[in-house]
């Protein structure tokens, strides 16, 4: 719903597909090979498995109605969550009514009999909490996680869109909604590289009608003709209580849950019967071949996807190992044939996604640049022989089983996870407790079973093909493919800004037993309880930094070495970049498969990556394991392997990334943003992976040196957080203290401010671009400074929520865009104020006169109450600011960082409750200057281009993709 959300589809499938979305990053590190301590880890992971009790206790019971409530206390922390997952998704639809049960996830969030216009949010937010919801294939989900006495609020939100809605949808708001779900499907799918796969992929693996023959998005034509008729049939059918279960967990009572649950719920009156869905498994008489010359695409891709069994059934557990063991891992036979061998790529990926009506495998490759797709599918056919040569050894099976446990927590490490995992089951399976057979299913699973699925549903069968090249590349494509029918939108001219206009008719009210125009009652906040953490400073000079947290077997950490982007070298950049991936490929004592093996089978996750200012390792792991876990760590920082053949892929594949990047309309905008605000002279004007001339010039000296020079404790700083005291942290980094000689590193320091003297246009032209990319700001200042934190309460009702001016004005009001937003930046570095959106291409003007006149107009000062709101929202969130260990991994890295107080979360709330009228318009006066700001619009440049000319700017330029100036006839 909002801009930040969630895979809704990730969350249909089953436990280790959403512990892959989950944990992602540790993709690289499941994978299979025999290391010299295979056996002595083998054992440890039996026992492992023989003592887990993987447990999620609740309570479930009916209402009259037909809804189904799970209960599940937890009082660990003073917030609670509440879910609301119904049985319907994109599967429901008919053809040419598509994207309704998507559409109508937003049309929830407008308004409700008793809930006025655009109050959900911020009613939510004014209590201290969040909120969203999604859609996916087979079902819909709303959430909230708030404080426990804004309890009552939120059950009387939800009750009143389930059964108090349907008369407030008039056709402006309808109108609006239909505006800001094409914007979402024109950002998520029209404007992005490969955008358009899913479409032609499920248009012909599913036959017409099929449920899964659209996308959940849907069709452009069915939304722009979608009616309010439409809308009020869909929700009479599938939005009633007996389609949906209602999941609760946190601190709460139980008898108090349920006595309001009954009276905010219990008056619904059940919805039409629902029948089932029964499952429909497609099968392909004969390969199709297909292409699409993508408009943002630099890389050519290949999708082979064949129709496969849905989700929960025996056969879909032992494919999703399939994809794991034909592409996770350097012994992986993708890998092997793909990177390896023939360097076609610098990553083969193969999964299972199987869904509740029908499943698909797919084997995914984007190639390296200028590679002819005739060659990867060739290549694919070699790996797949490798594989039937090969076999499955008991190996693969039990490194995959190894992070089971270790996933399991992470998936309901919040109550919001929590939640998620008990209304999925109840919904998509018929039992909350299906989570315990789905986890049996999984261990279950053999090497015979995989070579089974195999060989039943891929081996010869046939499957859908998709050659996605670049505009104009057509050369690229795989022999016998058919043009696609993809269809792109045109653009034209701006027509529709009267339609979301306010409805202000009366609206009928439906019967109910109490008044619920009236927002009930609160108790007292929850008082602000930060976390106890501790610090110290370890001989050689590594700061340690560690908060206790028992609730879940687990523990997180992080490695931060200062330094990252900023140590490199402006003539050979991206040396950094390219040292936190070397580092992660082997020891001096293991080979880089090696490495992975030792990783998987502690069911741990390992991985570096390099920001502007450091470089980070970061971890997470069981608590049995972490110990073992910290030694591997140290072995990668300490004795790493310098791996010739391991450098050549990473830096192709780093290359790879460059090229796809330099045609991404997001990622265009960000580096010419950069470049405008910080000049030529700072790195931050770069990114931290170099240009593909730089990645090309690094040697391994050059990485050498750069560790010899720069890898030091007395620049790093530990963070633990998890089931470990102070004693165990620090004995885990024992052989950290030890081994890890300190040395003297020097950061340089870049001089940076802001001597911005007008208001400059820049214009980035991306041809028939669907959306404007439009980034507007300056350098402001850096975290260490005074007026940091007071700027970011400040911002907040200007752009720094759902339910900020901005926001309100281009998505909820004109439907312009998915989401406006505005914020500052800073670290020990001055940062920048950016305002920014991605709207439709045809309102690009009037949404820069918007943020424009929106930021000019921000410092006549807000209102009393928007003050308050902005208090509300800060200080009362804080009561879900501690709940997980990542969460708390933060506030670690934060005080680190910035040598904060560790009361310094308490400073902020002073900052928050100390905050007036005229400070909060002195700051806005001080920090916001819209004359001298930069207006970077990346879109399509023939349409939007000259009306800025007649906009007022101090000077509009026309820039290329370097963000160097050229003039208009340049444009092709």
């Amino acid at each position: 719903m909002t801009n930040v959300r969630f895979n809704m589809k990730a969350l249909a499938l089953s436990f280790t597909f959403l512990a892959a979305v989950s944990c992602k990053v540790k993709d690289t590190q499941q994978n299979t090979s025999t290391g010299p301590d295979q056996a002595m880890v083998e054992q440890d992971t039996v026992q492992a498995e023989e003592s887990a009790d993987l447990s999620l206790e609740f309570k479930k019971y009916e209402l009259e109605n037909g809804l189904n409530v799970i209960l599940h206390e937890d009082k660990s922390d003073p917030i609670v969550s509440v879910a609301i997952q119904y049985g319907v998704g994109s599967n429901r639809e008919k053809k040419g009514r598509t994207g309704f049960a998507h559409l109508f996830e937003h049309m929830l969030f407008q308004e409700s009999e008793n809930v006025p216009q655009d109050q959900f949010f911020k009613t939510i937010q004014d209590v201290g909490g969040t909120l969203n919801g999604g859609t996916w294939q087979d079902g819909t989900i709303y959430y909230e996680v708030v404080p426990k006495n804004a309890l009552e609020t939120v059950l009387w939100l939800e009750s009143d869109r389930m059964g108090f809605l349907i008369n407030t949808v008039t056709e402006a708001a309808f109108a609006n909604q239909q505006e800001v779900v094409q914007n979402e499907k024109r950002q998520r799918v029209d404007n992005n590289p490969y955008g358009h796969t899913g479409w032609v992929i499920d248009k012909n693996m599913y036959p017409d009608g099929h449920p899964y023959s659209w996308q959940v998005i849907g069709e452009l034509e069915d939304l722009q003709n979608a009616t309010v008729e439409d809308v009020k049939e869909f929700y009479d059918k599938f939005y009633g209580p007996n389609n949906a279960t209602l999941v609760l967990a946190g601190d709460f009572q139980e008898d108090e849950a349920k006595n309001l649950i009954e009276k905010y719920f219990g008056e619904i009156k059940k919805g039409q019967e629902v029948e089932p869905l029964e499952t429909q498994l497609v099968t392909l008489d004969e390969t199709k071949r297909l292409y699409h010359e993508d408009n943002f695409a630099t890389a050519p891709q290949l999708n082979m996807v064949w129709p496969v069994v849905e989700q929960y059934s025996k056969d879909s557990y032992a494919l999703n190992y399939l994809g794991q063991i034909l592409s996770n891992g350097k012994d992986a036979p993708l890998y092997e044939v793909l990177v390896k061998e023939k360097e076609l790529t610098s990553r083969a990926n193969a999964y299972n996604s199987p869904s509740q009506l029908a499943g698909q495998f797919t084997i995914n490759v984007t190639a390296n640049s200028g590679v002819d797709l005739d060659s990867i599918e060739m290549g694919i056919e070699e790996a797949l022989e490798l594989f039937e040569q090969e076999g499955v050894t008991d190996f693969d099976i039990e490194k995959i089983k190894a992070g089971l446990e270790t996933d399991f927590y992470n998936g309901i490490s919040s109550v919001l996870g929590k939640s998620f995992q008990l209304a999925r089951y109840d919904v998509l399976a018929g039992d909350p407790n299906f989570y315990k057979q789905d986890l049996e299913n999984i261990k279950n699973v053999t090497k015979e079973d995989v070579m089974r699925v195999y060989n039943e549903y891929i081996k010869d069968k046939p499957y859908v093909m998709t050659s996605f090249v670049p505009k104009g590349k057509t050369d690229l494509i795989t022999e016998n493919s058919e043009k696609a029918q993809v269809v792109e939108e045109k653009i034209t001219e701006n027509k529709e800004t009267e339609v979301a206009e306010t409805n202000t008719e009366e609206v009928e009210k439906t019967p109910s037993n109490f008044d619920r125009s009236v927002q009930p009652e609160m108790g007292e906040s929850p008082s602000l309880s930060v976390p106890e953490a501790w610090n110290t400073e370890l001989a050689n000079g590594l700061e340690v930094y560690g908060i206790e947290q028992n609730e879940l077997p687990l523990v997180t950490f992080s490695l931060v070495i200062e330094g990252g982007h900023l140590l490199d070298d402006l003539e050979n950049n991206g040396v950094a970049n390219l040292m936190s991936d070397i580092m992660m490929e082997g020891t001096a004592n293991k080979t880089p498969q090696e490495l992975e093996d030792a990783i998987a089978l502690l069911g741990a996750s390992i991985y570096m990556y390099t920001s502007n200012e450091s470089i980070v390792v970061r971890g997470n792991s069981l608590k049995r394991n972490f110990s073992k876990t910290m030694d591997l760590v140290e072995e990668i920082l300490l004795e790493p392997r310098w791996d010739e053949e391991e450098l050549a892929r990473i830096k192709t594949s780093t290359i790879n990334g460059i090229e796809r990047n330099e045609a991404n309309p997001n990622r265009i905008a960000n580096r010419v943003y950069n470049k405008i605000l910080y000049g030529e002279d700072h790195p931050f004007a770069y990114t931290n992976s170099g240009t593909k001339e730089d990645v090309e010039a690094v040697s391994m000296e050059d990485l050498k040196q750069f560790y010899s020079e720069n890898f030091s404790p007395s620049v790093a700083r530990l963070h633990v957080v998890g089931d470990v005291n102070k004693a165990e942290a620090l004995a885990a980094a024992e052989g950290l203290k030890n081994n890890w000689e300190a040395k003297e590193v020097n950061i340089p320091d870049f001089q940076i401010q802001n001597n911005r003297e007008k208001a400059s246009l820049y214009f980035v032209d991306v041809p028939d671009a669907k959306q404007s990319i439009i980034n507007i700001g300056y350098i402001a200042i850096p975290r260490t400074n005074e007026d940091y934190y007071p700027l970011e309460v400040m911002n907040y009702k200007l752009g720094g929520s759902f339910s900020g001016n901005v926001n309100l004005i281009l998505r909820e009001e004109k439907g312009y865009t998915y989401g406006a937003r505005s914020g500052f930046s800073g670290s020990k570095i001055p940062g920048t104020f950016t305002a920014s959106s991605s709207v439709r291409t045809n309102t690009t003007g009037e949404s820069v006169k918007i943020f424009k006149d929106e930021i000019s107009k921000y410092k006549d000062g807000i209102s009393q109450d928007d003050l308050q709101f902005t208090k509300n929202a800060l200080i009362k969130s804080n009561a879900r600011r501690f709940e997980t260990q990542g969460s708390l991994l933060g506030m670690l890295q934060e005080m680190s960082a910035y040598d904060l107080d560790s009361n310094y979360i308490e400073k902020e709330e002073d900052v928050i409750n100390n905050m007036t009228l005229k400070q909060h318009q002195e700051l806005a006066n001080k920090y916001l200057d819209e004359s001298k700001m930069a207006y970077l619009v990346v879109g399509d440049a023939k349409s939007q281009f000259e009306q800025f000319k007649d906009m007022g700017f101090d000077e509009v330029k026309l820039l290329n993709k370097e963000g160097e100036e050229i003039k208009m006839e340049d444009v092709k």
